[in-house]
């Protein structure tokens, strides 16, 4: 694994598990990146009270659920506030657009969470690319549009591929890579005339295509450090051999052999220092989880896109391979406070996720099927997370495209892609597919 900085030592007591911090945790959300984000911090604090709104069956374990939707802004803080909760931590990316820091910050509830103003860098694809441009961070060159004719003549000028993506939320669903002009006018119509993509498809960007290898890193961010989790990447194609359409991941992997501490810490300087520096100028410092999808083109790694939340898949092989506590540094940013000289201490090993998916995802998919989950699945190096499933009647069923999230850990990457994979060939539901090859070049190269 890369040579990875220690944390400093008065900050690693801080984190030994024999101190329990027994903190009061909101988690919002009901995916399996919350089921994650409650696993670590149980993990963390095995005497801390979690509650997670609304949640999903696997969250019943490491957490409460409470019946409160993520788009409650009103009802969380309420429910945070007579709970006395020590600090809320947002999941997915829609309640941060909404507002929920600020609905938070306006009662003096500890939130972990940008504001609605810096959770633009995702929830506006136009602003967070003006931001990279005036902040001199390195991104695929742009332009925007909102007329379908002059989006048309522009790229009939371009050489494929062309990169043609929807500026405001779109499930993960709103950037299309077009093989040729008419693909891209398709893109183009799709958002700006049919308006298939509601809002977020009425701004469209169109940027030069990228190659290179895809890199996910996370920071955790206090408004003015930048701490890096361990590197991540994820296959997003449907079907094995990273054929087919997109989806919201497949699966993912950590770490990445080419994810090096010193790329990590270049990405650092070069990408999440600059952006927030000019956050906290334009008066909207950037407090959270920050994603940086990197593209490692042949001139240095570029941005790809900025996330406001961790992945998911990618916070299933992220958080399981982080030595140091995620609950005290999540409540010390909630609380204002520094991140100055806290580090992650990234685990020796290697986690792989492999994701159990409905029917024809990302098509459409049927609901409420009767699943079979082996209850001796779960174990001290396999972690199985709920993405999409509920109960009806005291039987576990199907309520997503994606299901089930198999997180497998080895001392390297193959063994940790084994156990993954026997554990996912146990799940049974109609329809239950996953993907076999998730980290397939890194595992076909280290084999050779």
């Amino acid at each position: 694994m890369a040579d990875w900085p220690r944390p400093f030592a008065h900050l690693a007591a801080r984190h030994a598990p024999c101190h329990p911090v027994l903190m009061n945790i909101l988690i919002v959300g009901s995916g399996g990146r919350e089921h994650a984000i409650a696993a670590k911090l149980r993990r963390d604090d095995p005497g801390a009270t979690i509650y997670v709104a609304p949640g999903n069956p696997g969250t019943e374990g490491p957490g409460q659920n409470v019946p409160l939707a993520a788009s409650d802004l009103a009802g969380l803080a309420d429910f945070a506030a007579e709970k006395s909760v020590d600090v809320t931590v947002v999941g997915p990316e829609q309640p941060l657009a909404d507002g929920i820091a600020e609905a938070f910050g306006a009662r003096g509830l500890p939130l972990f969470g940008p504001s609605r103003d810096a959770a633009r860098l995702e929830s506006s694809k136009v602003f967070s690319k003006r931001m990279m441009r005036d902040c001199g961070v390195p991104t695929a060159g742009f332009e925007v549009f909102t007329d379908f004719d002059r989006a048309a003549d522009f790229v009939s000028g371009i050489e494929p591929p062309i990169v043609v993506k929807a500026s405001g939320l779109a499930a993960g669903k709103g950037a299309i890579v077009a093989e040729s002009v008419d693909e891209a006018h398709d893109a183009l119509r799709a958002m700006l005339v049919e308006e298939r993509f509601g809002d977020a498809g009425r701004e469209v960007v169109v940027e030069e295509f990228m190659p290179g290898e895809e890199l996910s890193v996370f920071f955790l961010c206090d408004g003015e450090n930048a701490v890096p989790l361990v590197p991540s990447r994820d296959h997003k194609r449907r079907f094995e051999g990273d054929r087919g359409p997109n989806t919201g991941g497949m699966g993912a992997y950590a770490p990445v052999a080419d994810g090096t501490a010193d790329l990590v810490e270049r990405a650092r300087l070069e990408v999440a220092d600059p952006i927030l520096q000019g956050m906290a100028e334009r008066g909207f410092p950037y407090r959270g989880f920050l994603y940086a999808g990197l593209m490692l083109t042949p001139e240095g790694p570029k941005v790809v896109e900025f996330n406001v939340r961790l992945g998911d898949p990618e916070a299933q092989v992220v958080l399981p391979l982080m030595g140091a506590s995620l609950a005290e540094p999540l409540a010390a940013v909630a609380r204002g406070e520094s991140l100055a000289g806290w580090e992650a201490e990234p685990l020796a090993g290697s986690a792989l996720v492999t994701v159990v998916v409905s029917g024809s995802y990302p098509g459409s998919y049927p609901k409420g099927l009767p699943m079979e989950v082996p209850s001796d699945l779960h174990g001290e190096h396999v972690h199985v997370y709920h993405a999409g499933t509920a109960r009806k009647d005291g039987q576990l069923v199907t309520a997503g495209g994606r299901v089930l999230g198999v997180t497998g850990l080895g001392d390297d990457l193959e063994g940790a892609a084994r156990r993954s994979r026997e554990v996912a060939a146990r799940i049974r539901f109609e329809g239950a597919a996953w993907r076999s090859d998730i980290g397939h070049s890194e595992i076909g190269a280290s084999s050779d």
